[in-house]
């Protein structure tokens, strides 16, 4: 198998993992202070999932849109996939001798309708956006200017992404009305910040992938360019 091959199914494994796990574990929440400044109430949920977005950039990148697309194509299945097992595993009984009970069980990995439905939609629309957004400062820049494309595809479908699971829970009255905007506010920006933290970890895979792909990741006049170009 081909470098490029191992690489896209290795990029490919690690979104669909980041995905996975950060819906089986956003039940629990947790809080954090960055420099004593301000304090985010957050679910354990997004910390693997902005690994996500910076994945997608990376096959954008380096394979192009359709190869994007169909890894967040994957991702969604997969997630169904893995959702439906949990509820099976979540609805037999279990042995006397079971070391974990059903209760313990179905509090951990129990699965709350309307989360997981607006944390589907919203990945959904926040991936296919972040993907497109992408391509589209990539034509407008004639492929330079990485930091651009990564950063600003990643907080527009970020903010869509945020936006997307609370008007849904809203609307199922899983939360309150009142609590939208400062969990809007709340949960982008930490997404934001993560987005600019994740620009050099973006700029170092672009470096050091690009020139042993060999290929021309989307088939336009215009990227026809040799991967030894400076996009910066």
């Amino acid at each position: 198998m081909h470098f490029k091959n191992r690489l896209y199914l290795i990029l490919a494994g690690i979104f669909i993992a980041s995905l996975i796990s950060a819906n089986l574990i956003f039940q629990k929440f947790f809080t954090w202070t960055p420099f004593g400044l301000y304090t985010f109430e957050l679910s354990v949920g997004i910390l693997p999932y902005p690994i996500t977005f910076l994945v997608t950039d990376l096959i954008s990148e380096l394979y192009g849109k359709k190869k994007a697309d169909q890894v967040v194509l994957s991702g969604l299945v997969a997630s169904i996939f893995v959702m439906a097992v949990v509820m099976i595993a979540n609805a037999v009984p279990q042995t006397d001798w079971s070391p974990v009970d059903s209760e313990t069980f179905s509090n951990v990995f129990g699965l709350f309708g309307p989360a997981v439905f607006a944390s589907m939609v919203a990945y959904l629309a926040a991936q296919y956006i972040d993907i497109r957004v992408f391509h589209f400062w990539k034509r407008l820049t004639k492929g330079k200017h990485l930091w651009l494309r990564n950063n600003g595809s990643t907080i527009v479908s970020q903010l869509v992404d945020t936006s997307a699971v609370l008007v849904l829970l809203c609307g199922a009255g899983t939360i309150e009305w009142i609590r939208f905007w400062p969990l809007l506010a709340n949960g982008f920006l930490f997404k934001v910040m993560v987005a600019f933290l994740d620009t050099p970890l973006f700029y170092l895979g672009v470096w050091a992938l690009k020139d042993k792909i060999h290929e021309d990741p989307d088939e336009e006049d215009w990227e026809k360019l040799s991967f030894k170009q400076e996009a910066f």
